[in-house]
């Protein structure tokens, strides 16, 4: 085994190895280590002999290799403290120092060779073996030398084959291969088509191919007649695949919006804004909008506490401007308690929740819980303990800037007329009377619902640009669950399957959500938006192949969930009140 170069020692005596060839020269700087008499390379050195050099005699080839070698490693040599070595197998240069009579060449290398404390050594050529394989050229062998292998090749590439093609041969040695297949393919019988194809699919050689490749791969060696829809149909059927795969198309679900009211505060939008420096008990914002004048009310809370939130909603939206008929939240803890939901169902205030994981469905709060953040980042972000100061111009600001669906600012579509942002220094007018007033909003109604329809209109259009048809799923049916939004107990979410399941289809919430049968563990909500859904495929003998139970769920991770929505409003139904159910978008 070749020896691995190390660092010099400084306070150890230097040898230098040297050897000329005909064709090249070699040396080795080296020092003694452990045991006397063993040399340890620090550096090689190795170059061809010029046109001219070549000419030399071997006594002038070894002296330029001394010289040579000298020039490369003078930092380290040039000024030791212990006279170093030359060991050499040309025994005529021991007597160099001596020497009375030199040519002009030699003379200027002997000046040289002053700048160094060195003795010149005989060295026999036969323990010379490092800097003679430094200044010979590499001459092949006359037969090729075979390599001593591990293990031999058989024991190598015969778990990988399986003797699959030698049994297809033989599966069909008497028979010529039908029409259509090439010489230089196998033909493969129908028992044999299921083998091949998870040979060359699962192998790690290939790595699971999709579709397209996994054809082309087959195509190379394989041949039968249906070989496109089988393979088609077994990657489509992969278990694996189906777990680790994304889909590379348009999500799922196209637009499906809330219904459009028909006055003002008659359908709500409700999410809170959460996580605010603590101002007098004060840490979190619920934010309520109008859907018809998209109008807003913001009402700072301690906390998200049931009651407290009851009782706001009722002093600060109801009392002012009715009861609603439908309110849109997203499944919070403080929706789908019995506090809220028995509230609801007393008032006849229908209550409609967005699936899980599918903030759009409550887009409006969304949006504007994104607006608030901007203001009170704007105004506040230094004197932050002041946020409780600009709520009310938050919402001042949003109720006087004109919404892009309406055409109008909510105060418009509100109060028929638009307060002054700035202070108003004209004269003031004669207040309208009630039926002018009543017959003004009635127009700026109708008209900011005809706007809203073609607001609507344009925003299905431009969300189903980038989404694809959703698949029609059976109750029954089996699917996959998208792991975009859940937390599985496992080490690494990179290498995490992107799906889970499978989990059977109870019920068909809406035309984009549908309930699913969930393990026992997955304290989650089973109703999801199709986009979170994958249908399986099942394999060509019919049953889903190689199932395997889910994952668990870190629950402390995901969202917890404890109860159906639905069956959140048992109260109601007992009491037979005329409530809206609860609807899911």
């Amino acid at each position: 085994m070749a020896s691995i170069l190390r660092h010099p020692d400084p306070d150890l005596p230097f040898v230098v190895e040297v050897d000329a060839s005909r064709r090249g020269l070699g040396a080795v700087l080296s020092q003694r280590h452990g045991e006397p008499g063993t040399l340890h390379p620090y550096a090689f050195y190795s170059r061809k002999l010029t046109a001219a050099e070549a000419n030399y005699d071997v006594g002038n080839q070894e002296l330029l290799l001394i010289k040579a070698a000298l020039e490369e490693w003078h930092h380290w040599l040039e000024g030791v403290r212990h006279p170093f070595q030359v060991l050499t197998d040309h025994r005529n240069l021991e007597y160099l120092c001596g020497a009375k009579h030199l040519n002009p060449r030699q003379a200027r290398w002997a000046l040289f060779f002053t700048r160094f404390l060195f003795t010149m050594t005989y060295h026999p050529g036969s323990k010379n073996g490092k800097v003679d394989a430094l200044s010979r050229q590499f001459e092949a062998a006359s037969e090729p030398v075979q390599p001593d292998l591990i293990l031999p090749a058989t024991a190598i590439l015969a778990p990988v084959q399986w003797n699959l093609v030698e049994e297809i041969w033989r599966a069909h040695a008497d028979e010529p291969p039908p029409t259509g297949c090439l010489p230089t393919k196998v033909f493969v019988p129908q028992q044999f088509r299921l083998q091949v194809m998870q040979w060359v699919h699962e192998a790690p050689s290939s790595g699971h191919p999709g579709i397209r490749r996994a054809t082309q791969l087959i195509r190379r060696r394989f041949w039968w007649p249906s070989l496109g829809p089988d393979v088609e149909g077994y990657v489509r059927a992969c278990f694996t695949c189906a777990q680790a795969r994304t889909g590379r198309q348009f999500p799922e679900g196209l637009l499906e919006p809330l219904p459009i009211p028909r006055r003002p505060w008659s359908h709500l939008s409700v999410d809170f804004l959460m996580d605010l420096p603590d101002l007098g008990g004060f840490t979190a914002v619920m934010v309520v909008v109008d859907q018809f004048s998209k109008g807003c009310k913001l009402i700072p809370l301690k906390g998200l506490p049931m009651a407290m939130q009851s009782e706001a909603m009722f002093n600060h939206m109801f009392r002012n401007f009715g009861l609603p008929e439908d309110i849109v939240s997203d499944q919070g803890s403080q929706f789908t308690s019995r506090v809220w939901g028995s509230l609801c169902a007393r008032l006849g205030i229908g209550v409609s929740l967005s699936s899980d994981y599918h903030p759009q469905s409550n887009g409006q709060a969304e949006r504007l819980n994104q607006e608030i953040g901007w203001f009170l980042r704007s105004y506040c972000s230094r004197e932050q303990q002041q946020w409780n100061e600009f709520l009310p111009w938050a919402e001042y600001a949003q109720n006087s800037l004109i919404h892009s669906s309406t055409g109008l600012t909510p105060f418009q579509c509100v109060l028929g007329y638009q307060p002054p942002l700035f202070p108003w220094s004209g004269e003031p007018s004669d207040v309208p009377a009630v039926e002018e007033w009543y017959r003004l909003s009635q127009e700026v109604w109708e008209r900011a619902h005809v706007r809203l329809q073609r607001a609507v209109r344009r925003q299905r259009i431009q969300a189903d640009w980038r989404c694809c048809p959703p698949p029609f799923y059976q109750v029954g049916q089996r699917v996959w669950l998208s792991t975009r939004n859940l937390r599985l107990k496992l080490p690494c979410c990179k290498l995490s399957p992107k799906f889970v399941g499978l989990f059977e289809i109870i019920r068909q919430v809406k035309p984009v959500a549908y309930r699913l049968r969930l393990l026992a563990s997955y304290r989650i909500c089973p109703t999801f938006h199709v986009s979170l859904l994958k249908p399986a495929h099942p394999s060509a003998g019919g049953a889903m192949a190689c199932e395997e139970p889910p994952p668990p769920l870190d629950i402390e991770g995901s969202p917890a969930y404890q109860k159906d929505p639905e069956n959140l409003l048992d109260i109601a139904i007992r009491l037979k009140l005329d409530a809206p159910g609860v609807q899911i978008f």
